[in-house]
């Protein structure tokens, strides 16, 4: 049965601006507002001298509030990278869930972000492998929004991806250099490079591994590098 179209409430932040050299947003990057209540997250998106905003906040609920345009450049990626893609907020819509981090996210947010997501991505003509999290365009920086957060939910749903879950002899490249072909970017003033990659990737996809780099750790980057790699040479890369 499709899901009826939510109210969308519109409560305009200051904290926006235009989208530079004249990008067009062509990613969705998820956050986890990290705040006891969606309205109090509400205030911190629209205060102007906090400086942040997101383009949506999806309360517990479901209700779903419209903060920055989508033509408008919200200020919610900051520093990081994904691909070659360096300013990512003039590049990305960003989706900000009220959660405080700790809890799972509630089904009527789940139905909701659903529902906005495939609105976006069937008008924007945004590839499923283009909607990410915070946490995987600032490796060791976020982990929003987290590992209980249901990415094979949405994939399921041809709403972002995850990789092919059969067991297959271990033909990886090698897990960095298919990080970096799936479209994490190497961490910068770290020791290890490759285990703050594998960190940021276990919480998006194997939230409950342990223990060192494995052969299903390189199986499914494999798959995801081999199936979406970033292409480096197009506009969108």
């Amino acid at each position: 049965m499709p899901v009826r179209r939510p109210e969308i409430i519109h409560f305009p932040s200051p904290s926006c601006g235009p989208r530079r050299l004249g990008a067009r947003p062509d990613m969705v990057v998820l956050h986890y507002t990290a705040m006891q209540s969606a309205e109090a997250a509400l205030q911190r998106l629209c205060d102007p001298e906090i400086e942040v905003s997101a383009h949506y906040l999806i309360g517990e609920t479901g209700q779903i509030w419209q903060m920055v345009d989508e033509e408008m450049r919200a200020w919610h990626a900051g520093a990081g990278q994904w691909g070659d893609v360096d300013d990512v907020n003039s590049r990305s819509i960003g989706i900000e869930l009220a959660n405080p981090a700790t809890h799972p996210f509630p089904e009527p947010q789940m139905v909701a972000l659903e529902w906005l997501l495939g609105d976006i991505i069937h008008r924007r003509a945004i590839r499923p492998e283009r909607v990410i999290g915070h946490s995987d365009m600032a490796p060791g920086r976020k982990s929003d929004p987290g590992g209980r957060f249901d990415w094979h939910r949405l994939a399921l749903q041809n709403l972002s991806v995850w990789p092919a879950s059969e067991t297959k002899p271990d033909q990886s490249g090698g897990f960095l250099s298919d990080a970096v072909a799936f479209g994490y970017a190497l961490p910068q003033n770290v020791d290890d490079p490759g285990a703050e990659l594998l960190n940021v990737f276990r919480l998006r996809f194997r939230p409950w591994a342990l223990g060192p780099e494995d052969a299903t750790d390189r199986q499914m980057i494999r798959d995801l590098a081999t199936r979406f790699a970033v292409d480096r040479n197009a506009p969108n890369a």
